[in-house]
């Protein structure tokens, strides 16, 4: 008999190039009533693998946090003089509760990575949800005009948590996926981070209304805090009950090699080391985060440049934001199907960071053309591109550094992404301060265009042709 509660059928995989044949074997768990399937062999390389259908609500649940998380990065951002007026602090001020999620991540991103390769998924899970929750509680009890330093406290408390999440989206497809699915199911990851970002740019205006009385205000602002914390506080109640480790049967040969290996053959100190040796990935490092960068900064000061052009439009200018996220969700989505069928790494990634580049150029110059219409259009384009390129990285990360863990070049990528979006976003608003929009637009197309040609111009297509030898080697080449 088989312990297959809520499997589905056995994906085979064979290790190399030589024809293995396997002894199928089917079985019925008693008071399940699921069909499972076994695989022998006398080769020793070949072993069971099988998917679960628990997979699918570990990835949703994952995102359901991610979400929750998310809607919180922006949801000052969106509205900042709205925040601006209520606890009397300058824009700059409410920029931070944006940049503080950039700057957290790049002190902690380290532990965290090595918390999740020794501890495992379920806790970097556990201790995600539970500080988010703690940091929207937080954030209720700050709705008081003196009590800025309390919900920026909030605010840490929720950046914090995203440590514990940007780099998960790849490590939960590789553990729980099979090899054909996993560029999907790290889209799907990544899509409840975007989800998330989407309503934040979409719920703040609409459930706080830009009004003058300090009371009106802070009454809207508790609506909006007590709304998030109760969805935050229900999902940390399911990561408790329903979120699991690993699938008793691993889904591929390649984690079932992975959990073949000993504690002994793996070093933290020493898979990054090898990372950073390994020119190709250090360069997608780079332009990941020039690209995600540039993002950040839109997504942080789009609501003072839509308001600098269209005054009174803060509704607005959270609708442009969720139609630049939702085309990036497509986009995301189409990409990762798209890279499990072709598996063209590269080339799929220049090409959306070349579209990324004339979607900014385009967004740059017809912001300020009067037609909100327009902006709309050229928003969701960029949006498409832009944000799609985000699990792109991720995937491509995972083949040029396989077999080093997903957690740590994920992890590498989004403290690259970090950095750039604070210099970015810093660089942007005083450009737009003294010269105007359209001069901080063309400030960040210019390293979009120098991303393009890196990714462009580097030798990824050498370590694509020498994988499989890369796949069994930890030389630092």
């Amino acid at each position: 008999m088989c312990d297959c509660d809520n499997s589905e059928d056995v994906k085979g995989e064979k290790n190399g190039p030589v024809p293995v044949e396997s002894n199928i074997s089917t079985s019925e768990h008693v008071g399940d009533h699921i069909e499972c399937k076994e695989i022998s062999s006398e080769n020793p390389q070949v072993r069971s693998t099988r998917l679960y259908k628990r997979r699918w609500a570990i990835v949703f649940l994952f995102s359901s946090y991610s979400l929750c998380n998310a809607f919180q990065w922006i949801q000052y951002g969106i509205i900042n003089n709205i925040f601006m007026h209520f606890y009397s602090v300058s824009s700059f001020a409410i920029d931070w509760m944006s940049m503080i999620y950039m700057l957290t991540y790049i002190p902690f991103i380290f532990p965290v990575t090595w918390l999740l390769d020794k501890k495992g998924l379920r806790v970097v899970a556990l201790v995600a949800s539970s500080i988010n929750c703690l940091g929207t509680w937080i954030k209720v009890a700050s709705v008081r005009p003196h009590l800025f330093w309390v919900t920026m406290l909030g605010q840490f408390a929720c950046s914090f948590a995203q440590v514990f999440i940007l780099g998960m989206p790849s490590r939960i497809a590789s553990v729980w996926f099979g090899s054909g699915e996993v560029s999907t199911a790290c889209s799907i990851g990544v899509f409840g981070n975007q989800l998330g970002i989407a309503i934040g740019f979409l719920v703040p205006p609409i459930l706080v209304p830009n009004v003058e009385d300090l009371d009106e205000l802070a009454y809207h602002i508790s609506i909006m805090f007590y709304i998030t914390a109760g969805v935050a506080t229900l999902i940390f109640i399911l990561v408790i009950i329903v979120f699991q480790e690993k699938p008793d049967v691993p889904p591929s040969q390649a984690q079932a090699a992975m959990r073949n290996m000993s504690p002994q053959e793996y070093s933290y100190l020493a898979s990054i080391r090898r990372l950073v040796c390994n020119k190709p990935f250090v360069l997608l490092i780079i332009t990941y985060g020039l690209n995600v960068g540039c993002f950040y900064a839109v997504s942080t000061l789009l609501n003072r440049m839509i308001i600098d052009h269209y005054p009174g439009e803060e509704v607005n200018a959270g609708r442009i934001g969720l139609i630049i996220v939702i085309a990036g969700m497509v986009g995301s989505l189409i990409c990762g199907i798209w890279l499990d069928k072709t598996k063209t790494y590269k080339q799929t990634t220049l090409a959306v960071y070349l579209l990324t580049f004339v979607g900014m150029l385009v967004y740059a110059f017809t912001l300020n053309l009067g037609h909100l219409w327009i902006v709309f259009i050229t928003a969701a384009a960029l949006g498409f591109f832009m944000t799609g390129y985000l699990p792109l990285g991720f995937e491509f990360a995972v083949e040029l550094t396989y077999p080093e863990s997903e957690g740590t070049s994920s992890g590498l990528l989004n403290c690259s992404a970090q950095v750039f979006g604070i210099i970015f976003t810093i660089c942007q608003g005083k450009i737009i301060d003294y010269y105007g929009t359209l001069a901080g637009n063309i400030f960040l197309c210019v390293f979009l265009f120098l991303g393009t040609l890196m990714t462009g111009t580097s030798s990824y297509t050498k370590y694509n042709m020498t994988s499989q030898m890369a796949k069994h080697s930890h030389i630092c080449l």
